[in-house]
């Protein structure tokens, strides 16, 4: 967790929850189980339990102390909506991001479902009305959902449903062709190759196609990284330069 992070899309990081589990393709070379289960057993490291789900309690109200307006990706080190992260710890989460609204959350998941399935959705909006005296989500916290290949296009269907105003899809790592994809009422997309040992190759044809779908619709697209062994290895040139578009939403504060 950090007020500072290399993550291209994003300024920092915060993670009130930690730990996650497998869900899906995308998940079998985790970077961040890779990162947390080297100091497992580590008396009083932050990951001495390694990758195994803790709530951060103490966390809650650390964006509420960054004064200075971000982007914060949140729980970069977990899953907000992991079945073992109870209810009302995750409306605190949403609380602090409510109060804190000088800066951007992008809260990003596999498992949109619980949203949908479960009535949380609807949790989270009379809260927000609560703070807010609105039902509309604010449009400083923006959710998105990963999808690796065409199997899991199903979690931008469950988006559509949740009332956020900033929608996006995170298509990294990109293990296929998303040829079914549809883009309507998202405002966003990333795409990215996977890094690390045993990396899988991403086709350069399979991005392409993202990113003239999203041109067609006018949905913004961002291209993280083509992978490797480290994430940078085969950098981030797309047709001869880099893709960095955001959303373009009313916003009450101005990012670097």
């Amino acid at each position: 967790m950090s007020d500072k992070s290399t993550i291209e899309w994003t300024n920092a990081t915060w993670n009130p929850v930690t730990g996650c589990t497998r869900v899906s393709p995308g998940c079998d070379h985790c970077y961040a189980l890779t990162f947390a289960e080297r100091f497992r057993g580590v008396p009083n490291h932050p990951y001495e339990q390694g990758f195994d789900l803790k709530l951060w309690p103490a966390r809650l109200e650390l964006p509420l102390k960054w004064k200075k307006p971000r982007r914060i990706f949140v729980n970069s080190m977990s899953d907000l909506f992991h079945k073992d992260v109870p209810d009302s710890f995750i409306l605190d989460v949403f609380n602090t991001m409510i109060s804190a609204d000088q800066h951007i959350y992008q809260v990003l998941t596999k498992r949109p479902s619980r949203l949908v399935n479960t009535g949380l959705a609807e949790k989270i909006t009379q809260n927000i009305f609560r703070f807010t005296g609105s039902s509309s989500w604010p449009s400083h916290i923006w959710l998105g959902v990963s999808v690796e290949t065409s199997s899991y296009t199903w979690r931008v269907d469950a988006l559509r449903k949740i009332p956020a105003a900033v929608r996006f899809i995170s298509a990294e790592p990109l293990l296929g062709p998303l040829d079914g994809l549809r883009l309507d009422d998202i405002h966003w997309l990333i795409s990215g190759g996977e890094s690390g040992p045993g990396h899988r190759t991403c086709d350069p044809e399979w991005v392409r196609s993202l990113r003239d779908r999203c041109q067609d619709t006018g949905v913004a697209f961002f291209h993280k990284q083509w992978g490797g062994r480290t994430p940078k290895a085969g950098g981030r040139i797309l047709d001869g330069r880099t893709w960095d578009e955001f959303p373009q939403v009313p916003l009450v504060v101005s990012l670097c």
